[in-house]
């Protein structure tokens, strides 16, 4: 078994490498394309071709966290398909290598793809992915795309005082750009404003540059009431909002580690706040990477085709067939769970225990029944 074991293991891996490293080429390539009117319209800038290439290079993890199973499918296909029209498969199962233990050999090799695509979705995209954006800013002098038109929204509570927070964007030096804090008393009237041109974060506060405040005094009646305003250089304010949860506000979802991600979502749920697009994001990271699992057994059936004559190519296309549809209905789940309010571990499960039930049916329909 061990022989049978490095026979398929290096197989497969030499197989999906491929087809990665083809994938990841046009990515490269589409991405380069893209970029080539950022370096037309930043002439004088310092943002030319080495730059863009450097860019580009940059999100080839995040590309790569995204197409891993697709990989994994077509890889592990192409290889099933190719040992059955061979028959090599057919004397391996002489050898002794029956339908449950092909299916234990390939969810091992199975894991180690989950792992592979956890540690570069969790750990390498996130950091590659904000290298590039450093990278992009410090040349054409932008800061980090928001959220919408107004920035990021943050919300925090201290007490009987509550604090909306909002952050138009992140500096190329990781400053905050034009932050506005509005407190709010017990009562919900609104008791300050703060606008400041930047910030910083330190620890467990903000140190705020150019501080414009208004202190609105509305304890007694209108005729009492004021206005106080005042200026200052620089001014320190307490909070728990992080340079994380700041980020994750500010960039999209996708691109954060799990654990942030969670802590996120913990700061919402203390606060009131909705945090369903968030969670359905979280939950898709962790089953994310389980899809490898998925894929493999997909894979499986086509080992017991009986073809001859016939090339595999079309089996190949199948493959790729199904792993689009796979990452479609993936986003699909994602829009109409956030839309439906459905549950978020169920939304993001749900392409997965589709094509598990679909890859099992194959499994049982062609290996076991046949």
């Amino acid at each position: 078994m061990k022989t049978i074991r490095h026979l398929i293991y290096s197989e497969i891996l030499r197989s999906v490498a491929f087809v990665t490293l083809g994938f990841l080429s046009l990515f490269f390539f589409f991405d380069f394309v893209d970029e080539l009117q950022s370096i037309s319209r930043s002439s004088g800038t310092g943002y030319g071709t080495p730059q863009a290439l450097g860019y580009v290079a940059l999100l080839i993890p995040s590309h790569l966290y995204e197409l891993l199973p697709i990989a994994v499918l077509i890889g592990t296909i192409f290889v099933m398909a190719r040992l059955a029209q061979s028959s090599e498969y057919t004397i391996l199962r002489t050898s002794g290598l029956g339908p449950w233990r092909a299916l234990r050999t390939l969810l091992v090799l199975g894991l180690g793809f989950v792992v592979l695509t956890f540690a570069v979705g969790d750990y390498v995209a996130p950091y590659a992915d904000r290298a590039a954006q450093l990278l992009k800013t410090r040349y054409r002098g932008e800061v980090f795309a928001t959220t919408g038109a107004t920035g990021a929204w943050l919300k925090e509570k201290q007490g009987a005082m509550s604090y909306a927070v909002n952050v138009s964007a992140l500096n190329r030096d990781g400053t905050l750009a034009a932050p506005r804090i509005f407190e709010f008393d017990a009562r919900g009237f609104v008791a300050s404003q703060t606008s400041a041109a930047s910030a910083r974060i330190e620890g467990d506060s903000w140190v705020l540059t150019n501080v414009d405040r208004q202190q609105y005094d509305t304890r007694n009646t209108s005729d009492t009431a004021h206005i106080k305003n005042s200026k200052m250089p620089e001014m320190r304010w307490p909070t728990t909002l992080t340079s994380e949860m700041v980020s994750v506000a500010l960039l999209k979802p996708d691109r954060m580690p799990t654990i942030d991600l969670f802590e996120y979502i913990r700061h919402l749920e203390a606060n009131g706040q909705t945090a369903q697009r968030y969670e359905i994001q979280f939950w898709r990271k962790v089953f994310y990477p389980l899809s490898c699992l998925v894929m493999v057994v997909l894979a499986l059936p086509f080992a017991y085709l009986h073809f001859r004559q016939s090339g595999i190519t079309s089996y190949v296309f199948g493959g790729v067939m199904i792993g689009i549809s796979f990452f479609l209905l993936n986003n699909v789940f994602g829009y109409i769970g956030n839309l439906g309010t459905w549950l978020p571990w169920l939304t993001a499960a749900a392409p997965g225990l589709i094509y598990t039930v679909m890859s099992l049916a194959a499994f049982g329909w062609l290996v076991l029944r046949r």
